[in-house]
């Protein structure tokens, strides 16, 4: 056995679990004992399926250790570091093969305050299912973490491994936290193999992943490739097999999986790569080509944007992104992430420099989706570097984009959004009301998503947030030409349907049903004010923010 797969003694199961998932849980005890068992954390997520018939010390233990790093690190330091996974693949994947010359692999791994255990496992994992002769190196990126074991225990872990493979481990420590998108660089610039794998450190790679992604770029070198991400479960570490699917994003540069084009169904074969409109962080490419497009965007802060920046950049300014169902990767998602309590500053932030630089137009999208006013003053950063990297490149616009790649984003015409309100009554704000229900209502002004509302240039009032996708369906509302009660419906179906869905509507002034000629308004009801719909006697409304020239 190799000094780095030493692993310490496995607690026994209490149940039955599949072999494969080579998850290790607490000893059982006896049933009268367990019944006396007390659940110290008993609101804890980290409890809420694991860790029955954990004495009161392991329980505090485990607790204190999830708190710090998000997932179950107690259960990650009795696991061996060369457990075995389930081979999720589609049956087609195990019958294909590879050209026996592939290009040389680096592979990158970024932390911040990682569980050495966790580190350890994914470096494992890349030596047991990597062809020998394809990696050259494995490169640790500590974006400036504080955890004393990640000092002299994993440089110790380190030293072990380099004497059986002499040089493999490199580590770069930042001097202070520069975030996601600098650790990537940072590791993407001290990698010397053919093609450079970015990925985090918090993931286990299994059998056969390598090869269907060099392939890949052995036969574009422009191409950008994601795995398959498996879900690693943060309480029990059990693997969850994930369907392959794009990676995509809605306007706020939110991530999310959605399905592929139709084309990729048609070929009747789950184990060819798909496009995709995005990469959610881990990728691959070929290293010299990643440099040409300009690396990661160092001008990203903290987390989040970096990914959809990159699809964006590949696709408009020469390249592709491809997901290949053939490649899996199994990825802790953590219960909390290390860097922010509260992530969406940076994300709004890094979301308003993508919009910036490559969104032309459609960039008042991203502060719709934010509700935030077109002249928002946040700053994004020097943006002059990246743009005239976009004009070098010789990129194509967004709309082409939008047009031909992600063809399911809504292109939106949004003329005004944010909270809606009279002014008769300020502190108040239209509201969707109950859900499930369809009948909109005043509340208190709050001014979250409940609250927002959207006028579009085809004359539609849309209420309580407004979907990025094609695919999903907003709620619009309408007259309903008699009564005196508003409704809302959905705006697909109201099209359909002919019915009164488009008002006029300009700021401080009226919102007059084009069909009905009645009015949205608000009367006294018999202890609080309501919206009705009635013949117009001049109420005004105000809507949050504007859209420049309405």
């Amino acid at each position: 056995m190799s000094a780095y797969s030493q692993h310490a003694k496995l607690i026994e199961p209490s149940q039955p679990r599949d072999d494969n998932s080579s998850v290790g849980w607490p000893q059982k005890v006896d049933e009268r004992e367990e019944k006396e068992q007390k659940k110290f954390y008993p609101q804890s997520p980290l409890f809420a399926k694991w860790g029955a018939g954990l004495p009161e010390e392991q329980q505090r233990e485990a607790e204190a250790l999830f708190h710090s790093y998000g997932y179950n690190v107690f259960l990650s330091n009795q696991l061996p570091l060369d457990r075995r996974l389930p081979d999720t693949r589609n049956s087609r994947c195990l019958q294909k093969t590879y050209p026996s010359e592939l290009p040389s692999l680096g592979v990158v791994l970024i932390y911040l305050d990682e569980a050495v255990s966790i580190i350890k496992r994914a470096i494992q994992s890349i030596i047991t299912h990597t062809p020998k002769h394809l990696l050259r190196e494995i490169i640790l990126v500590d974006d400036h973490s504080t955890n004393d074991d990640l000092g002299e225990q994993l440089e110790d872990y380190i030293v072990q491994v380099n004497k059986e493979q002499a040089g493999l481990i490199k580590k770069v420590r930042h001097a202070e936290q520069l975030g996601l998108s600098q650790s990537r660089n940072s590791g993407w610039k001290r990698a010397t193999a053919d093609v450079v794998a970015i990925l985090d450190a918090h993931i286990e790679v299994t059998e056969g992943w390598a090869e269907p992604l060099l392939a890949r770029i052995k036969a574009d070198r422009t191409v950008v490739v994601s795995p398959v991400f498996d879900k690693i479960h943060f309480d029990d570490l059990h693997v969850e097999p994930y369907s392959s699917s794009a990676q995509g994003f809605d306007w706020a540069l939110w991530c999310m999986y959605e399905s592929f084009k139709p084309e990729w169904y048609q070929l009747n074969d789950e184990s060819q790569p798909g496009k995709s409109p995005a990469v959610m962080g881990i990728f691959v490419a070929d290293r010299v080509f990643l440099g040409e497009i300009g690396g990661l965007d160092g001008g990203m802060r903290v987390y989040g944007g970096e990914n959809v920046e990159l699809g964006i950049r590949v696709w408009l300014c020469g390249g592709s992104v491809e997901i290949v169902p053939c490649s899996k990767i199994a990825h802790i998602e953590r219960a909390h992430k290390p860097y922010a309590l509260d992530l969406s500053p940076f994300i709004r932030r890094n979301a308003l420099r993508v919009a910036e630089i490559w969104m032309d137009e459609y960039k008042k999208n991203v502060m719709v989706a934010w509700n935030l006013p077109q002249d928002h003053g946040i700053d994004t950063g020097d943006l002059s570097e990246r743009k005239e990297l976009r004009r070098k490149l010789n990129c194509k616009p967004f709309k082409w984009y939008l047009e031909n790649v992600y063809p399911s984003l809504d292109p939106w015409d949004v003329l005004a959004y944010g909270a809606l309100q009279n002014s008769l009554l300020k502190d108040h704000c239209v509201d969707q009301g109950a859900v499930p229900g369809n009948i909109p209502i005043l509340y208190g002004c709050h001014f979250y998503q409940p609250q927002l509302c959207y006028y579009t240039a085809d004359a539609e009032i849309i209420i309580g947030g407004l979907q990025s996708h094609r695919f999903n369906s907003n709620r619009c509302l309408v007259d309903p030409g008699t009564g005196s009660t508003p409704t809302l419906q959905q705006c697909q179906l109201a099209k359909r349907g002919g019915l009164n869905m488009h008002w006029d509507f300009k700021q401080d002034q009226a919102i007059e049903n084009r069909v009905t000629g009645r009015c949205l308004e608000i009367a006294q009801g018999n202890s609080f004010y309501e919206l009705i719909i009635q013949r117009c006697s001049g109420q005004h409304w105000r809507m949050q923010h504007l859209v420049a020239g309405f």
